[in-house]
């Protein structure tokens, strides 16, 4: 077994994978960005690193620098979580080359079913049901109309090649919509997965969106622990989760359960992964598979009783897989809400920040994984999640009842998140009745309904006693450690004052859009984040709802639509330039 492990992620899952490590003996390293110095996972690492220099966002993605961390901290395996290097063939290999066990599946596997294409024709040649579509890129529009109008037709999901977490995901529900669909997926595919080449699956209106949780060891050993049912998504992103899934009787279990093993072996996978697939009038395809640990793994183990980060370790140190198909047992039901830093009032736009309160509920069944703290900020640069909150009971209806307490006892104070939400829709009738809940979701008049009024951090009062102690974060060549500084607090009348920058109050518009208001006919950026595309010309005419740019923010795209009709009287962004919540994107009259 080994002695020391580097996690090479942030937030949650980082905190998550020592918790593991911690209970089997063995000392965690972690690294970090420079905007992350002062983040928990650092904290709570035995050791910690800095990634830098280099821009914080591609901190987590510096190959070389991660092994370089590996080697100076003498960790003997490097465990990726999920996201930046997780689903990184190359990475598997250049561990592999520098003699550090890479805990996750071959590099084959990785490369097998990481190109979505690929991993088609995989399952189509070992006999597992795909979605109806090509097997081979698509390399231009005119090439995709062809065979849409000859063998698919509309709708149909352009996907990009080496997507997944609804990244590379549009659709086009009639040949209009094809161009900005193909666009937009190859562009997402180019930017998250270096990778711009798409592929094209009939386009399945209402699916309940199932998965299958494989584990696979070096000794010959496959299992399945059951499906879960992940069909509440936005932008084709999950927000919510759950297992068993409602819709699948035993007769059906069985059968993606098989569907799974069998989808594991014909590319001799190892470790932990998930197969993907849509369940739709009874009919299961094959979507994708996830060669990494899930976000929603904790639902799993909280209906199996199994460790996944534990046996994947297990696994990657060479042992079996410490039971048996046999043994297996489903017991109760378990649901997970994603806990993001979004406003689902404006169709889930990002809403980083500042984290002024936090307390997290307890009691029987509950489960938290965090990233997150009291004075813990929310950046931009990453994935909007803080949280996800789990809770299990003996069936969905009394699970759904602890759910919706546990979400009346958590406490996030200074910004938006979506547990306004999450309460809105758990207690629907389309939740209750088992549907994919899609058409509250894209509904913007509910999601509107939704909005609270923005929270203000608490002034800094002149009369807090001033500190005794003071700890601080320092780096020593690069490593992290935390100090505690003792003394006599200083006497000047400003002792007590608290360094804090001024608040900055949002301008926000109420048609559940995402957009800012301010001036009269100013369109203000909701947000901080990247311009992708201007949709506009200075001078030009445009309608209300019409959509303007599209700002990349958090990992994700955001429409930015125009607030009223009118002229482009004056146009303040390009393309591939910054942007800053609270600049002016355009002025219309």
């Amino acid at each position: 077994m080994f002695s020391k492990v580097l996690v090479a992620n942030r937030g949650e899952i980082a905190i998550r994978v020592m918790r593991t490590l911690e209970e089997l003996g063995i000392a965690s390293v972690a690294v970090y960005s420079e905007p992350d110095r002062d983040a928990p996972h650092a904290r709570r690492a035995d050791e910690a690193y800095l990634l830098g220099p280099g821009p914080p966002a591609e901190s987590y993605l510096a190959n070389e620098r991660v092994l370089a961390v590996a080697e100076e901290s003498g960790a003997q395996a490097i465990h990726p979580g999920y996201g930046f290097l997780a689903e990184n063939a190359a990475f598997a290999r250049a561990c592999e080359g520098a003699g550090i066990v890479f805990v996750g599946p071959p590099a084959e596997a990785i490369d097998s079913m990481g190109s979505k294409t690929r991993a088609r024709e995989l399952m189509h040649a070992a006999g597992v049901p795909i979605v109806p579509g090509t097997t081979d890129p698509v390399g231009s529009v005119e090439e995709a109309s062809v065979i849409i109008d000859e063998s698919i037709g509309y709708p149909v999901a352009v996907k990009a090649a080496g997507g997944g977490g609804g990244k590379g995901f549009r659709v086009a529900l009639s040949p209009e919509e094809l161009e900005e669909a193909f666009e937009g997926a190859a562009r997402e595919g180019e930017r998250f997965f270096s990778d711009a080449t798409v592929y094209l699956e009939r386009y399945l209106p209402d699916p309940r969106h199932v998965e299958v949780q494989v584990l696979a060891d070096g000794h010959g050993n496959v299992v399945h622990l059951f499906e879960r049912d992940c069909s509440v998504q936005r932008r084709h992103q999950k927000l919510i989760e759950e297992s068993p899934a409602s819709a699948v009787d035993a007769q059906l279990r069985e059968r993606i359960g098989r569907i799974g093993i069998e989808a594991a072996r014909a590319v001799g996978y190892r470790s932990a992964g998930t197969i993907e697939g849509l369940l739709q009038d009874g009919e299961y395809f094959f979507l994708e598979m996830n060669t990494r640990v899930q976000v929603e793994h904790c639902v799993t183990e909280m209906v199996t009783g199994v460790d996944i980060v534990r046996e994947q370790i297990l696994v990657a140190a060479g042992e079996p897989l410490s039971f048996t198909q046999d043994e297996v047992m489903l017991r109760g039901h378990a649901i997970e809400c994603r806990i993001n830093a979004e406003d689902a009032s404006k169709r889930f736009a990002p809403a980083p920040g500042r984290i002024a309160s936090y307390g997290e509920p307890g009691g029987p069944g509950v489960r938290v994984d965090s990233g997150a703290r009291e004075g813990y900020e929310v950046l931009p640069l990453y994935d909007p999640m803080i949280a996800k909150l789990i809770v299990w009971d003996v069936d969905r209806e009394t699970a759904t009842r602890r759910m919706l307490r546990a979400l009346s006892e958590y406490e996030i104070g200074g910004l938006k998140t979506l547990l306004p939400f999450h309460s809105a829709l758990l207690a629907t009738r389309q939740w209750h009745d088992g549907e994919t809940c899609r058409d509250l979701v894209e509904d913007g008049e509910w999601l509107a309904a939704l909005a609270t009024a923005p929270e203000e951090e608490a002034p800094a009062t002149d009369g807090d006693e001033p500190k005794l102690e003071r700890e601080y974060a320092v780096e020593v060549s690069g490593r992290r450690f935390d100090v505690k500084v003792i003394g006599t607090a200083p006497e000047s009348p400003d002792a007590g004052a608290t360094s804090q920058k001024p608040l900055r109050r949002r301008r926000e518009r109420g048609d559940g859009q995402a957009g800012g208001g301010g001036d009269a006919g100013e369109l203000i950026s909701p947000l901080q984040g990247t311009v992708l595309k201007v949709n506009v010309e200075q001078g030009a005419s445009v309608q209300k709802g019409a959509i303007v740019c599209v700002i990349e923010a958090m990992k994700m795209e955001n429409e930015i639509a125009a607030p009223s009709s009118g002229d482009v009287e004056a146009l303040s962004v390009t393309a591939g330039a910054p942007i800053n919540a609270g600049d002016t994107i355009a002025v219309i009259k």
